[in-house]
């Protein structure tokens, strides 16, 4: 994901000298096919097996990525077809992410003993963005020198490595977990058709505003996504090795933001109540504070230290998520037994649908923005709209502080462990 949301669209704006609006619709398009999350996760609820949806899913989006690299080769010599290919292998990359990642998350949900999905989940998102950052660096290092071809073969190994290594970590995985780490027991009611699950979910309360959290959080997540590149090759000069790595960074602080907080979180988190929705708090105010800072390095251009600017706003995003992750996956299991898959169907939809407007209308309003501007001024471009990302940032902090106080107020259900972070608050 690393080369189709980063790489592929930098290289399109920067090389390819075409709309940023491009990218950014491809990229929406992939999150609008991931509005089929909730039948995928139903899917798995209903015959009870994840593993051949995720194993599937992986082999869906490597052959999507693959082709998404050879559609943008291709509009070299022909744009309207390279953009029709392109199209198609980011519905290909859509539906991929979106059966792997929600049995993925639902597995997890529902094979970790409640007192350990907190944790568990933080160990599985580390272990996510560590494999970003490691992409990242290897494979920009890899494409320098930059050519098309070599783009495609990276993206080709990086590919079969991901499907190789997807096999291997699952194989036999659900047939050993234990009845005794099963957060529920297996449900004998019959199966309702998919809309009479769907509906059942989003009457649940918890379910119903997390979901509106999820969306306003993860709009505000991932505005900066589809523009940090192209930052960094239009303003600061950077190759698209360098710009890659540039992912590298920011994800690594991501990284250290995660384990931060799970370090914290597991000291402090059970006996200070209100610990997870304040963390979530704080790191979205962190990550507009960050975002600020890269509007000022627009502003003043190469001789701002981008670097630290893009790590400290990975290290507030990252603090920011293992919150929001904590609480999906105890919100997961928590409502009518053996609806997991579709509550996890339904976040992963909503959080697809912010990240497509957000990646959107981030790549558009610098579209907007330059040609208000004559093209003459791309830095105060870049630096308007960060400084309105950080504003997005802003209201989902103000979302944080609402859910935990309005859960506790009309929630007729018991109260969740600490462990269970922003929404158990």
């Amino acid at each position: 994901m690393i080369l189709t949301t980063s790489t592929l669209n930098r290289v399109m704006v920067v090389e390819l000298a075409l709309p940023a609006m491009l990218p950014g619709a491809l990229v929406g398009w992939h999150y609008a096919v991931q509005l089929s999350r909730p039948r995928w996760g139903y899917g798995a609820d209903v015959n009870g097996a994840r593993t051949p949806w995720i194993i599937g899913g992986m082999a869906v989006l490597a052959a999507g990525a693959v082709a998404a690299a050879a559609s943008t080769a291709l509009m070299q010599a022909s744009a309207l077809y390279g953009i029709l290919g392109a199209f198609v292998a980011f519905f290909a990359i859509g539906v991929g992410v979106g059966a792997s990642g929600t049995n993925l998350l639902a597995m997890l949900a529902t094979h970790t003993a409640p007192a350990r999905k907190a944790a568990s989940a933080a160990i599985v998102w580390i272990m996510m963005i560590f494999g970003f950052v490691l992409t990242a660096g290897v494979a920009g290092h890899m494409l320098d020198p930059f050519s098309m071809q070599r783009l495609i073969a990276v993206t080709a190994v990086v590919s079969v490595l991901a499907v190789f290594t997807t096999v291997l970590a699952l194989w036999g995985l659900e047939r050993k977990a234990p009845a005794s780490v099963l957060s529920a027991p297996p449900a004998t009611e019959p199966k309702p058709d998919f809309a009479k699950a769907l509906r059942e979910v989003w009457r649940e309360p918890q379910a119903r505003r997390f979901t509106v959290f999820v969306f306003v959080s993860m709009l505000a997540y991932s505005a900066q996504d589809l523009i940090l590149e192209p930052f960094a090759g239009l303003v600061y000069g950077y190759t698209p090795g360098e710009s890659t790595q540039l992912a590298g960074v920011q994800n690594g602080g991501v990284l250290l933001g995660m384990i931060l907080t799970a370090v914290v979180g597991s000291t402090i988190g059970k006996s200070r109540a209100g610990f997870m929705r304040r963390w979530a708090c704080g790191g979205c105010i962190a990550s507009a504070a960050a975002l600020m800072l890269l509007a000022g390095g627009a502003v003043v251009g190469p001789s701002w230290p981008l670097k630290p600017s893009v790590f400290a706003l990975g290290v507030a995003n990252g603090a920011f998520a293992v919150a929001a992750i904590g609480a999906m996956m105890t919100l997961a299991s928590t409502g009518r037994a053996s609806r997991e898959g579709t509550r996890m169907g339904l976040w992963g939809a909503s959080q697809a649908i912010a990240f497509g407007l957000g990646g959107f209308l981030g790549a558009a309003a610098i579209d907007i923005t330059r040609a208000l501007f004559a093209l003459s001024d791309t830095s105060l471009a870049f630096a308007v709209v960060f400084g309105a990302e950080g504003l997005v940032f802003l209201i989902a902090a103000w979302l944080a502080m609402r859910v935990g106080r309005t859960r506790a107020d009309d929630m007729k259900l018991p109260a969740m462990p600490a462990e269970g972070g922003l929404a158990a608050e």
